[in-house]
């Protein structure tokens, strides 16, 4: 065509040819890039092969085992021991998938930052499965008491009455008890992978920081275990022996009006002597407590407490003994007065219930029948309280001519028809619940314990059974009140503590601490030549505030009288008392410097709740803010953020 030279398209594309084979072909001879880029390649295909696809399925295989676990405390929380024990077969063959992934991703251990989480996840799955083989243990112990602990699953005590059932069990409980060795191992075992783990290694971005916290939640949870069981053993081995099995055990149980309340949980109302044989209960004495300190010459004088607080007291009544709020230090003091006694008979220890341990009981039982009374739970609008409580106040405290003259036993034979209601009836029925409850109860302080068997009292402070006063590194709480008015206005008392902590530039922390105390109800009739029943009367309250020994008193309100202080128990005391009205509002406050200064912003505390208390509402602010709020139902211990 004119204008236009011809293109030779073939010999055009004949030389780019040449010139890019000239190219790959230079680039081919360098034998440095060619390396390389097979490296590359090859790390391509063996991180999608090696790592991502089975990390993949890791993940998937980890979220189904974790699924399982769950299966698992479905099985625990509905009390059914044999599922729990098929589930816990069925965890560990999802767990042994879940190491086979992981196993096959052992190239990440040669990769830096790598190298962590693959560590960290060995670690777990190594722990998991010695935490299964303690589960299993336990599961396959418990496993032939199921009916006799009320649990859903075949036991093999399921002939004979119940009684025989019991006595069956502890007679073969022996048997069972030294496992608790084989679980403290395999704890500990569980506790060893767990502490090479370390929650460092995940920052606080793309949920790094969630999985910090859990870790490291993980650790203490698991170091408390391994404390507690190896503390509790002791008492798990001897149970048998504490159960009456083969000799009989004696134990004094005291029943403490928390109405009234007293530093150990209430006032001393009634006791009765429980004579334990083969795990079976029986009621061997039950009286009121007058008659017992009236058995009593040559009293002591009365201590300081009674004769500031209780008016025309002067000595000292083994009924007003629990002034300790260390119910082990207050028992001791009842022990040796209780030994004086005309009806002194020897014990293996000292348990004390409340009234909220008896209602619980009651709730599950239903009504009971004693000393021709029918008992039942519901609300009595006299008192806003269980209908029994109030029956129980009509007894100890309306004038004879009132009420039955054979009032004094009264507990002692609603305390016996409640066990005698427990025994008779089928396991199934009420043992399970029972036994929580009973558990539930003990964790909040409504039962104590003062056992004289040192390995038996050791176990029992360990599960905080013991209402001990406890030794403590960081800030300690620990509010004692005492109702030395003689009328049951604690059941109307409402009370609320407040926490403000201030953070000096020097690391000195002040702390304050206000108790608001509420009685929005009218007051009952206490004229006693009418026959009236004083209920809701004036609240005569000493309040005692334990602090970290060497804290300094800054400034106080609300106490009607000077607020004193001193040492008790390895703590500072800070003491003061005052009256709240019925229909009437009161607060108490204390402002104090704590004895160290802080090189950190982290504090942590504990919170003690005095026996025979509801859950009182607990606020702690930090330098005017909102740090934490929660109901005290029993001990606490949590680090405060000072910042």
């Amino acid at each position: 065509m004119a204008g236009f030279d011809k293109i030779d398209i073939d010999s055009n594309t004949a030389a780019s040819r040449k010139l890019s084979l000239k190219k790959l072909k230079g680039l081919a001879g360098n034998k440095k890039i060619l390396a390389a880029i097979i490296i590359i390649l090859f790390l391509v295909f063996l991180s999608v092969f090696s790592v991502i696809l089975p990390g993949f399925k890791t993940y998937q295989d980890a979220k189904k085992t974790y699924a399982q676990v769950k299966l698992v405390e479905s099985a625990i929380k509905v009390q059914d021991v044999d599922l729990a024990a098929t589930q816990l077969q069925q965890t560990r063959v999802e767990l042994t998938q879940t190491q086979k992934d992981l196993n096959s991703m052992f190239l990440l251990k040669f990769i830096p930052i790598a190298n962590w989480y693959y560590s960290d996840a060995t670690h777990l799955v190594k722990a998991g499965f010695y935490g299964l083989d303690a589960a299993n243990i336990l599961v396959e112990s418990v496993k032939p008491y199921a009916d006799v602990l009320g649990l859903k699953g075949k036991g093999s005590f399921v002939g004979g009455t119940a009684s025989q059932r019991i006595e069956t069990a502890v007679q073969t409980m022996g048997k069972i008890t030294p496992k608790i060795d084989d679980i403290n191992n395999s704890l500990i075992l569980v506790k060893g992978e767990i502490d090479q783990v370390d929650p460092n290694h995940y920052p606080p971005i793309f949920g790094g920081q969630k999985v910090k916290n859990t870790l490291a939640q993980l650790r203490t949870l698991t170091d408390q275990s391994v404390s507690f069981i190896s503390e509790a053993k002791p008492l798990i081995k001897i149970l048998p022996g504490l159960l009456g099995e083969p000799n009989a055990q004696k134990y004094l149980v005291i029943f403490q009006n928390d109405k009234e309340l007293r530093p150990t949980g209430g006032f001393i109302t009634a006791y009765s002597i429980f004579n334990v044989q083969h795990g079976v209960i029986h009621v061997d004495t039950s009286s009121d407590i007058y008659a017992l300190d009236a058995t009593i010459a040559n009293k002591p004088a009365a201590p300081r407490l009674i004769l500031d607080y209780l008016p025309k007291v002067y000595q000292l009544n083994l009924r007003d003994t629990n002034l300790s709020p260390d119910y082990k230090v207050s028992m001791d003091t009842f022990q040796k007065m209780y030994r004086q006694a005309g009806g002194y008979v020897p014990v293996q220890g000292i348990i004390a219930v409340d009234t909220h341990a008896l209602v619980a009981a009651m709730n599950i039982l239903g009504d009971i029948q004693a000393g021709g009374e029918t008992f039942t739970t519901k609300t009595n609008p006299v008192c806003n309280c269980a209908d029994v409580i109030y029956k129980l106040e009509q007894y100890a405290d309306q004038p004879l001519g009132v009420v039955n003259a054979g009032r004094k036993d009264i507990i002692g034979e609603l305390m016996y028809a409640i066990m005698n209601k427990a025994f008779s009836s089928s396991p199934k029925l009420y043992w399970g619940p029972l036994f929580q409850t009973a558990l539930f109860e003990v964790d909040q302080k409504h039962i104590l314990f003062d056992l004289y068997n040192q390995d038996a009292q050791s176990g029992l402070e360990a599960l905080n059974a013991a209402g001990r006063i406890m030794p403590f590194g960081g800030d300690y709480l620990h509010i004692n009140e005492a109702n030395f008015g003689g009328a049951k206005s604690n059941m109307f008392v409402t009370e609320s503590v407040t926490q403000d902590y201030s953070l000096g530039s020097d690391g000195t922390v002040t702390k304050t601490v206000t108790i608001n105390y509420k009685n929005p109800f009218p007051p009952s009739d206490c004229n006693l030549e009418r026959g009236g029943l004083c209920l809701n009367a004036v609240l005569r309250d000493l309040v005692r505030v334990y602090v970290p020994k060497g804290s300094q008193l800054l400034s106080s309100r609300g106490s009607e009288v000077k607020m004193t202080t001193y040492e008790d128990l390895g703590k500072t005391v800070f003491e003061g008392f005052l009256t709240i009205n019925p229909q009437g509002a009161a607060k108490f406050m204390v402002s104090y410097k704590l004895p160290f200064k802080l090189d950190t912003a982290s504090l942590p505390l504990m919170l003690q709740k005095q026996p025979g208390t509801n859950g009182f509402d607990y606020l702690i602010n930090i330098n005017g803010k909102k740090f934490d709020e929660f109901t005290l139902s029993s001990d606490k211990t949590l680090t405060l953020n000072l910042k």
